[in-house]
């Protein structure tokens, strides 16, 4: 009886704990590609400025991304049957085209400003975002309801810290100005020459990539091989990107790759960013859907200051740090909004209008 009673309560604890860890994956796993990309921002800014074509960059990336998932769809999902209809295979084509047109444009806005500047920009992507999901009947917003209200303000309290950061900078709190004087320097020149131009294609790049995330929610239900469809996305990017490169960039020289940040940026890009973050974000799209995942965003652009800070030599300004705090501020709030819709979900019985979740085995 012992016996069975030590069984029994192991098993209690054991499903506790596995309840507990699948609760915290999601917001594991977005956290840990808000590190990817804030070092993604970071490592492109330098292939940039190292002279590198940002339409090349792209095709490279997506190449790579293409290679990486292949691999380990062969490797994971080779026992999926999954049918690619005419629908789907339009969805993964204007994937394609999205991501390769969001690419671009950030890497342009990126060359024209900075990486603390375009992470902060990227930050209207969960507004545009909440938005879009609105507007496509994806989320359901009641403004007497109190979660609703705080996504609402989290959402403007995070693009308020988000521009704070932009246009506010107060006195210098912290600087390297001592170990990157020149490239602090180089840093500032860049930020203000084309500071509008950069501001316009990284607005409009967050707008593709707002359009991005509602239309890989709607493909991901329809076509259950996560792996499978990054690949196929990649695949579709990597042509048109090879396609736009072709015709915008005539010289043979561009596409020459040395031993250099020139082939550490494709090689992270292409892997990590357009590969595992992809394949990371399509599932946890899967599971709490589009809002959830571009919540995060904020988080990317106390990171990148960090690491500016450190690798650029940006100073870190007061304004910087008060933008972040508003920024976590927000962040908690839209969290928490979609923590108490998701826990209402789980007693009441959903109803035909409110959709249905779909579940994933690695995050549930």
């Amino acid at each position: 009886m012992e016996e069975i009673r030590d069984s029994v309560e192991e098993g209690k604890e054991r499903n506790w704990k596995e309840k507990i860890l699948g609760n915290l994956k999601p917001y594991i796993f977005c956290i840990f590609c808000s590190f990817c990309y804030a070092a993604s921002n970071i490592i492109a800014k330098l292939c940039l400025d190292k002279g590198m074509s940002r339409y090349v960059l792209v095709v490279y990336g997506y190449a790579f991304g293409t290679v990486t998932t292949a691999v380990l769809a062969l490797l994971f999902e080779r026992k999926v049957e999954s049918k690619l209809s005419l629908s789907i295979c339009l969805n993964i084509f204007f994937l394609g085209l999205m991501g390769v047109l969001g690419r671009i444009l950030f890497y342009d806005g990126l060359e024209s400003t900075s990486p603390t500047f375009a992470a902060a920009i990227n930050n209207l992507v969960p507004s545009m975002t909440f938005i879009l999901a609105i507007l496509c009947r994806m989320e359901k917003l009641y403004f007497e309801k109190l979660s609703s209200q705080t996504k609402t303000a989290g959402t403007i309290v995070a693009l308020g810290g988000a521009t704070l950061m932009t246009l506010f900078k107060g006195a210098t709190v912290i600087s390297m100005h001592a170990l990157h004087t020149h490239q602090q320097a180089a840093t500032k020149q860049l930020l203000y020459r084309h500071l509008t131009k950069g501001s316009v294609l990284l607005i409009f790049q967050c707008l593709v990539t707002a359009a991005y995330y509602i239309l890989q929610a709607k493909t991901v239900k329809r076509y259950p091989a996560p792996f499978t469809l990054t690949t196929l996305t990649s695949l579709s990017g990597t042509l048109i990107a090879t396609v736009v490169a072709a015709i915008l960039d005539h010289k043979a020289s561009s596409w020459k790759l040395s031993l250099d940040i020139t082939l550490v940026a494709p090689l992270y890009c292409g892997i990590m960013i357009m590969g595992i973050v992809t394949y990371i974000q399509t599932l946890v799209v899967r599971v709490r859907g589009p809002v959830f995942v571009t919540a995060f965003r904020p988080l990317i652009t106390v990171i990148v200051a960090i690491m500016g800070l450190l690798i650029l030599g940006e100073a870190l300004h007061l304004g910087g740090i008060i933008g972040a705090t508003m920024i976590v501020m927000g962040l908690y709030a839209i969290l928490w909004g979609k923590q108490v819709e998701k826990s209402k979900k789980l007693v009441q019985p959903a109803r035909p209008e409110q959709g249905i979740e779909i579940k994933s085995e690695m995050l549930t």
